[in-house]
């Protein structure tokens, strides 16, 4: 059995990662800890306003470093938590991967095959989701697979 698991390295990831080693040891599971970067993270830093422009241009080099240093924590991080899972004798395999967060989810649950999708969800409220959008939300309603929706709130 393959459990795709979504994480978004944040404190919250612990819950989800908790009960996704709960269902792992219980149905001798393989687990793929799934972290979706930013994407086009050249975004985040571009300006609005014209008079900064030109030094982005002339600061590219320091644009590239700032995100390099990004992803590195971020597969750090991910890496981390994958060990753990490893650790107490859980097979894990962590993935990264860049791009809008709810079609990644699904595309890589669709090429694993994973059999159920768990994920965590922040409740951010009707104003959140409308404003926001929702991953676990999407996830939930698009996917071919079983998702399991963790509360996360509390952390």
């Amino acid at each position: 059995m393959n459990l795709l698991v979504a994480i978004d390295l944040s404190e919250s990831s612990q819950i989800v990662i908790g009960q996704a080693k709960k269902l792992a040891k219980a149905l001798s599971a393989k687990i793929w800890l799934l972290h979706v970067a930013s994407p086009n993270p050249e975004l985040a830093f571009f300006p609005v306003d014209s008079e900064d422009v030109t030094y982005i241009l002339q600061d590219t080099g320091e644009m590239r470093d700032t995100i390099a240093k990004k992803f590195h924590n971020e597969h750090r991080l991910l890496q981390q938590f994958a060990q753990e899972l490893r650790s107490v004798g859980l097979d894990c395999v962590a993935l990264l991967v860049q791009g809008p967060t709810s079609k990644i989810i699904l595309d890589e649950a669709a090429k694993l095959p994973a059999d159920m999708v768990i994920l965590g969800s922040q409740g951010k409220g009707v104003v959140g989701r409308f404003l926001l959008g929702s991953t676990s939300e999407d996830v939930l309603h698009k996917s071919s697979v079983p998702v399991l929706v963790v509360p996360t709130h509390g952390a």
